[in-house]
């Protein structure tokens, strides 16, 4: 993991998922060598989303996105693709931390459906 703002930042979500619930399961995927640490992903009862680092950006892809309402408007990436939606933060933006835990506990719904 990155340790600029970016590393932080991912620290930051992975609190925020647990905080919506605790039993979420963490894991690391898709390991290669340009990302030796692969991509976090967090599940309960199906994959819930994942957390990408990039140059410029930290990616957080929610993996029905499509079907959660996001009354908060924190998705920013993605909007046109028909299952998941996206919310890319960058250096000097702030996570709506009680939206994001929100639209977690959302999540986990969508998937007990």
């Amino acid at each position: 993991m990155t340790t600029d703002w970016r590393g932080s930042l991912v620290t930051t979500i992975r609190s925020l998922v647990l905080e919506a619930d605790p039993d979420v399961t963490e894991e690391a995927k898709w390991r290669k060598a340009s990302n030796p640490d692969g991509v976090p992903t967090f599940s309960r009862d199906g994959l819930l989303c994942t957390v990408e680092t990039y140059r410029d950006k930290v990616k957080v892809t929610f993996a029905k996105g499509a079907s959660l309402d996001d009354p908060a408007g924190l998705f920013n990436a993605s909007l046109d693709a028909g299952t998941r939606r996206a919310i890319d933060l960058h250096e000097d933006d702030r996570v709506d931390e009680d939206a994001f835990v929100a639209l977690v506990r959302e999540a986990i719904a969508v998937n007990r459906d």
